[in-house]
């Protein structure tokens, strides 16, 4: 009799053991997909904050006004940052990309000074951009405004394609994890079928038999995601090692929130699935439970 309880407890540990290792490999994956698709986010906010805008002034501006069109470029709430660049300075950025001084076969300096813009991502839409590129062209003292308006676009075209592929992955993975989750709990409670069809017998409500599968749920909702919150931890210690700024791109807020998702999302997953097989047995007749 000892010996059959042993063995009962420790089937019942292995499967729950399995149960929560399998769960927290797959919310392991959807943090992964979190993890990318707000990588993915802050990548497109540095590319788009670091293509700028030349701001070409005129000849002959006096200091005095170059500084005052940086202070009110500044001051816009598109505007992330302003760099001013002389005449020499353009001359001397050309000379090291040709390795050859255009001023000694031309006989002039052919630049202009300008004011590089770079803008808040936010702003870098094509939309927004032909907005701006207009207000900035029609201040006195602005000869052109340039910008490479297929970059822009391409930037944006390739940031949409990636946010899509992103979403499509995470909902995909979504249902994968709940069907998973949803199989596993299922098996657990395959075993307590005729337990729950006793209960309904004697009067229990679906309320009432339901809640210990729920609390137990619960409690391995929890274990996988701390588990997983583990695992991505440590991976993330290994990408950091090898890929230096990561730190810069995923903050320690970003984080924290996509632990809490995958902690939230193995709690709330593992309810359903548990609400999902109980029902399904307390709807059953009793002729049914001995051919599933």
């Amino acid at each position: 009799m000892a010996s059959n309880n042993k063995k009962n407890t420790i089937s019942f540990f292995n499967s729950h053991l399995i149960s929560v290792v399998s769960i927290s490999l797959v919310l392991f994956l959807l943090g992964l997909i979190l993890i990318m698709g707000f990588l993915g986010n802050e990548l497109s906010h540095y590319v788009r904050e670091n293509i700028s805008i030349s701001v070409i002034l005129t000849e002959n501006l006096s200091d005095v006004k170059i500084r005052q069109m940086r202070n009110n470029l500044e001051r816009q709430p598109y505007v992330k940052s302003t760099e001013y660049i002389s005449k020499e300075q353009a001359s001397l950025e050309m000379q090291r990309e040709l390795g050859e001084d255009p001023e000694t076969f031309l006989g002039f300096n052919p630049f202009h000074a300008s004011i590089e813009v770079k803008l808040n991502s936010e702003y870098t839409h094509a939309d927004s951009l032909s907005v701006i590129e207009r207000r900035i062209s029609s201040v006195a003292g602005v000869s052109d405004v340039q910008y490479r308006k297929d970059m822009m676009q391409m930037v944006n075209q390739n940031i949409r394609r990636i946010g899509i592929i992103l979403f499509m992955l995470f909902a995909v993975l979504i249902m994968i994890t709940f069907v998973l989750i949803n199989n596993t709990v299922r098996l657990l409670i395959y075993s307590k079928r005729f337990l729950i069809y006793t209960m309904r017998l004697v009067g229990a409500t679906p309320a009432f038999i339901r809640r210990p599968f729920v609390r137990h749920n619960i409690v391995s909702g929890f274990i996988a995601g701390l588990i997983a919150i583990i695992m991505l931890v440590a991976s993330l210690y290994y990408v950091k090692r090898e890929f230096i700024g990561v730190d810069e791109i995923l903050s320690r807020d970003t984080l924290l929130l996509i632990y809490g998702l995958v902690l939230a999302a193995g709690i709330f997953l593992s309810i359903l699935a548990a609400h999902f097989a109980v029902n399904r047995y307390l709807r059953m007749a009793r002729g049914k439970l001995y051919y599933i």
